[in-house]
């Protein structure tokens, strides 16, 4: 069954199975169908997110155990409620103490069984996998190992000893080991099996295999099969060597239950047609609904200020595309060395064996791998070896990415590389194993290098409206136009009417409503630069001005946190992002001295309780607090009518701010019986009992049809209808609505036939037709309007 609506959890040890099913009451009355999980199998012991998985076979004993899973899915279904999963293909944690598969090859090596299910480089290892897990050198670390038995213990790390080893003096014992310890440093350029990212701690899971898939799906499947979950969340399916085929596979081995997954997709990038899955987890209608209330006109303005006062670093004049490929460059030289170098080990050996390509030399190989890899457009390119290419892999390798690419090498000779690494990324190219190994890893690569280099680089570099900076966003084109809005939702209804549609998730680096207490300041330009230079004369001075400019952003976002909480909460987030950006200091090379600028800064500044500082910024919020409230209320009730499946995320039915994680994964509380609803509580739970009760309107057999407004302020309201039977009207950029004289003339023209009722507003009806803009929206910036009964008395 395709959910009317979703609701995420996110569990941890502080919020197991019994706390989630002491809340089902709560998010029943809600009007969600289904409650989305966050991951359930065994994991790290503590972890606080789930996705370092080391057992698939067992569901988590610190989150209440199988028993507690299914007596939270029994207790659901008493509710109306199902379970939809989130599940971990691409990686495990990277722990032997925890992580058994792993362990048995740390034991055994290449011969083990349970070798085929990493993506280990055995050859570059001389025979051993590299595990970068020393605090220094081996020759200063030696002192703190010990043998234990049969186990190599390192402080509370331990490692299994190869048999008939362990009496051996520590230096031979270390060189006779399947593994080879080394400091935590080496891993940028001599780690050897595939990662999550730049994340050693997390190794990849060779789920194309056969053998493994069914190892690491058995559980799962057993859980779909017995009508414990009824819906699947894919993290990550670009890790995977081949997403189409491990989705057509999990697709026929759980019967087609509905299945999303989180694929960030770039521009225009369309979901491939050939995954069997209902649709993405949601980034691209995120993109589209906050694009909807960003004001394009006013942020160029804002980009022109935050260039003039921020003078970013190393950005050369703060053009987003030269941040993106300057971070790319920085990502694929430094983070991803290991993985670049493999490729270019491969394409080498592909060379080799072929008497047309073995003039290549590997210095050229490895320059083109690096510079085409620099050049992805998107998060990978979909070729499979020997395959058919897709349209969306060959425009990322295209013609103007290739003589790009040339453009590196001096001698054009030498630049024909370029296009053998191209042939070999599109799996044109070679033979056997190498081939598909080579096509494989370029997409793995070229995907975590996209994620690196923007979502955790870039979007910390450039900040003019941070609101902007979201995973599946563009900051160098924030805003979006309705017609462009409208195109989208017709896309989604006809193509994938089921998909996943969200506005927080446990990855957000903003919560929708932070983001909306940002984003007005694309209305205001002028006055926000104005506040900047008093808050810069007023508040203590910040290490460098790109930080003060987004941290007094971010202070806007949370003006509504707790005194109490500010410092503790945006002092980790702030740091965070000069970490990320890799400017001044880093997670790897931390500069002490300035980040304790940056928590001292923001202490006194942004998260100050009382001061001139925050007197101005508490003065300012509440100038643009009627238009927040607009925006927070119009992207909730877009998020909840448009095609699609919404997604809720813990808390975000009422006023929720928070910021990257670890803030957005507190543990959840629901309110007290009897709480009163805020607007967005009201408007939230009106929605989604509606679309529980209308699943015809709003399901997959429902239409999108966009709703016009004529008069001056026409592009200030955002109108459609689904299926013939209700409209959602919103207001957008309502601050600069009100400068321009406000609705004046301005109507919408509704559906001719019957009387409509708006749901928000009980007791006020509209007749079909043109209806006043300041009519409709006289009590609150939205309208839900419901067919009724029509003036002949028909209904």
């Amino acid at each position: 069954m395709t959910p009317s609506a979703t609701y995420r959890l996110q569990l941890q040890p502080e919020f197991p199975f019994p706390a989630a099913e002491a809340a089902v009451p709560y998010l029943a009355s809600l009007g969600v169908s289904h409650l989305h999980l966050s991951p359930v199998l065994e994991a790290v012991p503590g972890s606080r997110h789930g996705y370092d998985v080391v057992d698939h076979g067992r569901v988590r004993a610190e989150l209440g155990g199988e028993e507690g899973l299914r007596r939270l899915a029994r207790t659901a279904r008493e509710h109306g409620l199902g379970l939809v999963l989130d599940i971990v293909p691409n990686h495990m944690a990277a722990d032997p103490r925890h992580n058994h598969a792993l362990r048995e090859v740390l034991r055994e090596g290449p011969g083990s069984p349970y070798a085929r299910w990493f993506d280990i480089d055995w050859a570059a290892g001389g025979g051993r996998v590299l595990l970068p897990v020393l605090a220094g050198r081996l020759t200063e670390e030696r002192q703190r190992m010990r043998v234990d038995g049969e186990v190599l213990r390192y402080g509370e790390q331990e490692f299994p000893l190869r048999a008939g080893t362990a009496h051996l003096a520590l230096p031979e014992l270390l060189d006779a080991q399947h593994y080879r310890l080394g400091w935590w440093r080496l891993a940028r350029t001599e780690l050897n099996y595939r990662r999550f990212f730049t994340v050693s701690e997390l190794i990849g899971v060779r789920v194309e295999d056969p053998e493994v898939f069914e190892a690491t799906h058995a559980k799962i499947l057993e859980l779909v099969r017995d009508g414990v979950v009824d819906g699947l969340r894919i993290d990550h399916p670009d890790g995977l060597a081949d997403p189409a085929g491990y989705l057509e596979r999990l697709s026929e081995a759980g019967g087609g239950v509905w299945t999303v997954v989180e694929k960030i997709l770039t521009g225009d990038e369309p979901l491939p047609a050939n995954w069997a899955v209902a649709g993405t987890t949601g980034y691209d209608a995120l993109h589209r609904i906050d694009g909807l209330f960003t004001d394009s006109e006013g942020a160029a303005a804002l980009l022109g200020g935050y260039r003039n006062h921020a003078s970013p670093a190393g950005d050369r004049g703060g053009y987003w595309t030269g941040t993106v490929r300057r971070a790319a460059y920085r990502v694929v030289t430094h983070e991803l060395a290991a993985e670049t170098g493999l490729l270019a080990r491969l394409a080498a050996r592909i060379c080799d064996t072929d008497p047309a390509l073995r003039d290549h030399a590997p210095w050229a190989l490895h320059t083109a791998v690096r510079e085409l890899l620099v050049r992805v457009p998107v998060y990978r390119p979909y070729a499979t070896a020997g395959g058919p290419c897709t349209l969306t892999a060959e425009a990322a390798l295209d013609a103007v990415a290739v003589s790009d690419a040339k453009a590196a090498f001096a001698v054009r000779e030498e630049a024909a590389a370029v296009d053998v690494v191209r042939e070999l990324a599109l799996g044109r190219l070679g033979g056997g194993e190498d081939r598909a190994a080579f096509c494989a890893r370029f997409a793995q690569t070229a995907s975590a290098l996209r994620a690196k280099a923007v979502e955790d680089t870039a979007y910390y570099r450039y900040v003019p409206l941070a609101a902007a900076n979201e995973v599946g966003g563009d900051p160098g084109r924030p805003a979006v136009e309705p017609d462009e809005f409208h195109a989208f939702c017709a896309r989604l209804a006809r193509d994938w009417p089921a998909t996943g549609t969200v506005l927080t998730t446990h990855d957000t680096k903003r919560s929708a409503d932070v983001r909306a207490g940002i984003a007005v300041l694309a209305q205001c330009p002028g006055a926000w630069a104005e506040l900047v230079a008093e808050l810069t004369r007023t508040a203590p001075a910040a290490p460098d001005p790109q930080l003060a400019w987004q941290a007094w952003q971010t202070a806007l976002g949370c003006v509504g946190m707790p005194a109490g909480e500010r410092a503790a909460r945006l002092e980790p987030a702030l740091l965070k992002a000069v970490r990320e950006s890799g400017l001044f200091t880093s997670w790897t090379e931390p500069d002490p001295v300035y980040e304790r600028a940056v928590t001292d800064f923001v202490a006194a500044g942004p998260a100050a309780v009382t001061g001139p500082a925050r007197a101005l910024l508490e003065r300012f919020a509440a100038t643009l607090a009627p238009h927040v409230r607009a925006q927070v209320l119009g992207a909730a009730l877009v998020h909840l009518t448009m095609p699609g499946v919404p997604d809720l995320y813990q808390g975000t039915e009422r006023e929720y701010l928070a910021l990257v994680d670890p803030d957005n994964r507190r543990p959840f509380a629901a309110p007290c019986d009897g709480a009163p609803l805020d607007d967005k509580a009201a408007l939230t739970t009106t929605v989604l009992r509606l679309r529980r009760e209308r699943p015809e309107v709003f399901g997959e057999s429902g239409t999108y049809a966009p709703l016009a407004a004529s008069g001056p302020a026409a592009g200030h309201c955002l109108a459609f209808c689904r299926s013939g039977e209700v409209v959602t009207a919103v207001t957008r950029l309502s601050l600069r609505l009100a400068e321009s004289g406000g609705w004046r003339d301005t109507a919408l023209r509704l559906p001719d036939d019957g009387v409509w009722s708006d749901l928000l507003t009980p007791g006020r009806k509209f007749s079909g037709g043109a209806v006043a803009a300041g009519e409709l929206f006289a009590e609150r910036p939205v309208a839900l309007l419901v067919r009724g009964v029509r003036a002949d008395g028909e209904g």
